[in-house]
């Protein structure tokens, strides 16, 4: 069995799908995602930036002769790429390729878990024995300071950062207290900026404790088994909180 799995979204999407991603390895399995998602999948044989590929000229315009080629050479194609492009899915169905289509958002209003649905999906293709928490292997040894991220995707996600800053001032009173900013972050003084999403991963494993909005990078902490807690605005966190062994859920009101 060769199969890929073409996994688009920002880096939260990404990890919140890994339980599901992982079950649906049988034989070789390569893996399309977000340029920046690249160095986080680390159970795939091969992984490959979807920019890099064409893909998305496919159905549009001339696509690399290559680019069919390549997708012919699977058994299986898993993809939350092109759910919601009709014509996408008509030009690869008139290719005879095997593709297998999933919707990219838990329901409206379900409740479901993210990493539940993704995984509930993933049943359907293959047996799956997860318990549906993503991990991310580093090896780090835990240290003795905090990591506070202030930023996510969408500022009515964010607990005002003159908060976060009262919030360290108490927090430096028992141990160090270090920044952190992703690499498509606004410019934050001192802050600890990691382009390769894996190395701040292993970073973030570092740290005794880790606290930040819903955001890819609150994911990411909470997937190394970095004790998180995540401050939630508008976004459900029945459905996109972080999930791990030491996480803790706070909400705020969003503006």
């Amino acid at each position: 069995m060769r199969r890929l799995i073409i996994r688009p979204g920002a880096t939260g999407d990404l990890i919140v799908s890994l339980p599901a991603l992982e079950c649906l390895r049988e034989g070789f399995l390569e893996v399309w995602t977000a340029a920046r998602n690249v160095p986080l999948v680390r159970f795939a044989d091969r992984v490959r930036a979807i920019g890099s590929t064409g893909l998305d000229l496919l159905g549009i315009a001339a696509a690399p002769r290559e680019l069919e080629q390549s997708l012919r050479g699977f058994d299986s194609i898993v993809s939350w790429y092109g759910a919601n492009r009709p014509e996408f899915r008509a030009h690869v169905a008139a290719l005879g390729l095997p593709f297998h289509f999933f919707p990219a958002l838990p329901p409206e209003g379900s409740g479901m878990h993210a990493c539940d649905f993704y995984l509930a999906q993933a049943a359907t293709l293959a047996p799956c024995r997860s318990d549906g928490t993503p991990r991310i292997r580093c090896q780090a040894v835990r240290e003795h300071f905090a990591v506070i991220h202030p930023f996510s995707g969408s500022p009515r996600k964010n607990w005002p950062l003159a908060k976060f800053r009262r919030l360290a001032e108490g927090l430096a009173r028992t141990m160090p207290v270090e920044w952190c900013a992703g690499p498509e972050d606004p410019p934050l003084a001192g802050a600890v900026r990691l382009d390769d999403l894996y190395e701040l991963a292993c970073w973030l494993a570092r740290a005794q404790l880790y606290i930040g909005n819903d955001s890819g990078v609150t994911h990411l902490a909470a997937a190394v088994g970095t004790p998180v807690l995540a401050l939630f605005g508008p976004t459900d966190p029945a459905v996109w909180a972080p999930r791990g062994e030491h996480v803790r859920v706070a909400r705020f009101a969003a503006c």
